[in-house]
């Protein structure tokens, strides 16, 4: 189970994996450790690794929705990991199979989409800046609504309108963080 979590959190590094273990996403490592602190929630410990206490901490698949949230307002970003099979299925190839699991959902400030998550009467604005032709181009897209706008300006006019816009996260290549 744990060769398997190692190698799901290698493809998802920048962000806290929720690994669903039952009724539980279940955080390890140094992902357990910031969790527990962010959430005030008790870090314990599972097992070990290369010869170290494998830090461990869970909060339950039933409540995990303020946790997300609580997480998210703090600056983290959420993977959620999900059982994609019936541990039935897993125990027909035998008693040490481990169900199959994959990360369904990044969840981030930009990609909420869930009514108990979102503020009121506010968008929640996802936005991309690139520049074309020596102007500013901005989209912005509310995933929760399904607006979606694009704009073009001066450099100038660029941080007035990004600033008008309040979006919740921006996503910018690397090619052009100059913009910024």
């Amino acid at each position: 189970m744990m060769a398997q979590y190692l190698e799901i959190k290698e493809a998802h590094r920048d962000a806290l994996l929720f690994y669903r273990m039952g009724d539980f996403y279940e955080l390890f490592f140094d992902d357990a450790v910031a969790a527990a602190e962010a959430l005030d929630i008790a870090l314990t410990k599972r097992g070990k690794h290369l010869g170290d206490d494998i830090p461990m901490c869970g909060v339950p698949v039933h409540s995990a929705e303020g946790y997300l949230l609580t997480l998210i307002r703090k600056g983290f970003r959420v993977a959620v990991c999900e059982q994609l099979e019936d541990p039935s299925e897993a125990k027909k190839r035998g008693s040490k199979a481990v169900v199959k699991r994959g990360v369904v959902r990044l969840v981030t400030p930009g990609t909420l989409t869930e009514e108990a998550l979102l503020e009121a009467r506010q968008n929640n604005f996802l936005a991309s800046v690139s520049e074309v032709r020596g102007d500013a181009a901005i989209s912005w897209v509310d995933i929760s609504t399904g607006e979606l706008r694009v704009m073009s300006c001066a450099p100038a006019r660029f941080s007035p309108e990004l600033s008008r816009l309040r979006p919740r996260e921006v996503l910018v290549s690397e090619s052009h963080g100059a913009i910024l």
